[in-house]
């Protein structure tokens, strides 16, 4: 199965590219709707401006095994971040922008094929949602270059359908991580009240846009949906909100991750309501509450091996 943007026109891509870019003049790439021109220099909730800042890229082998398969997801971590959770586990590289390198379209481009040569199954673009106008200049240099590869969409949720839209026919792969269901939660722990009914409508045009998760014969993803959510301390995520909606309102074959890997990161210390762990047996009643519901495409991670790290480096 070929990538989208293959089978895009040059045309095509230049209209979505410029679409994207023009809503930098008055950014609205998400929800937060901060009206700043990035493309002056000003900054809104993410802090980036026109570049795009790469924390780090390399081959990911710990991320969801159709994503991994034998030689790994080629993962570009973008710092800045539109959502800001408290308890963030990467909390410098998403309050750090300034501090990442900033990219300009064509080093982007560099930075995939080079993860493309070093063996990845994908391009896993990790908390891209405001840099999407950056990634739609980069794909043309990287399209020239030989890129050839599946697009991933790896975000936590907090999302525009607009935005998403001009991704129609381009990314091949959403990975978003749905992490509240409660909008007084959101709002406590991100600011963003509004995230149930964004993350929602995102994920109905996600699914809309590329359907169910489907692998090749080796296992390895080429196209569709993966849904990741993370269990926080006393039901906080509302675990169970959140399976009802993926089994009733997106599919029930829903490829789903159920991360239990929460721990107090970042400003968490701050909140007593995030100072625990989650159990084996939370996670377990988690995964029971999913089948239940008829959710049966459970990711089973197997933690990668010392050798695997190092394959690639």
């Amino acid at each position: 199965m070929r990538p989208g943007y293959l089978g895009l026109s040059s045309h095509a891509l230049r209209q979505r590219r410029d679409k994207a870019v023009e809503i930098l003049r008055a950014c609205r790439l998400c929800p937060r709707q901060c009206g700043m021109n990035r493309l002056e220099g000003e900054r809104g909730f993410c802090q980036t401006q026109s570049a795009a800042p790469i924390a780090s890229y390399h081959l990911h082998f710990g991320e969801e095994q159709p994503l991994v398969g034998g030689n790994g997801s080629g993962t570009i971590f973008f710092a800045g971040c539109n959502l800001g959770c408290v308890f963030c586990q990467n909390y410098d590289v998403s309050r750090g922008a300034d501090a990442a390198a900033q990219a300009d379209p064509q080093q982007l481009a560099a930075v995939m094929l080079e993860l493309q040569d070093r063996g990845a199954h994908n391009i896993n673009l990790v908390t891209p949602t405001h840099v999407v106008p950056q990634i739609l200049q980069a794909l043309p240099h990287a399209m020239e270059g030989g890129l050839t590869l599946p697009l991933v969409y790896n975000c936590g949720g907090y999302e525009e359908v607009e935005t998403l839209a001009l991704l129609d026919g381009i990314v091949d792969i959403y990975m978003p991580d749905l992490k509240f269901a409660d909008p007084n939660v959101a709002e406590r722990l991100t600011g963003a009240r509004d995230y149930p009914e964004k993350a929602r409508a995102a994920l109905c045009e996600m699914q809309r846009q590329v359907g169910d998760l489907e692998t090749d014969g080796r296992g390895v993803a080429r196209r569709g949906v993966i849904v990741r959510h993370l269990l926080l301390p006393d039901g906080l995520a509302g675990t169970r909100e959140w399976l009802e909606f993926l089994a009733r309102e997106i599919s029930p074959r829903t490829y789903l991750t159920l991360m239990d890997q929460y721990r107090p990161c970042g400003e968490a210390k701050s909140y007593p309501e995030l100072c625990s762990s989650i159990s084996g047996e939370e996670l377990q009643k988690a995964r029971e509450e999913a089948r239940r519901l008829g959710l049966t495409r459970l990711d089973q991670r197997e933690r990668p091996s010392l050798r695997d790290l190092l394959r690639f480096l």
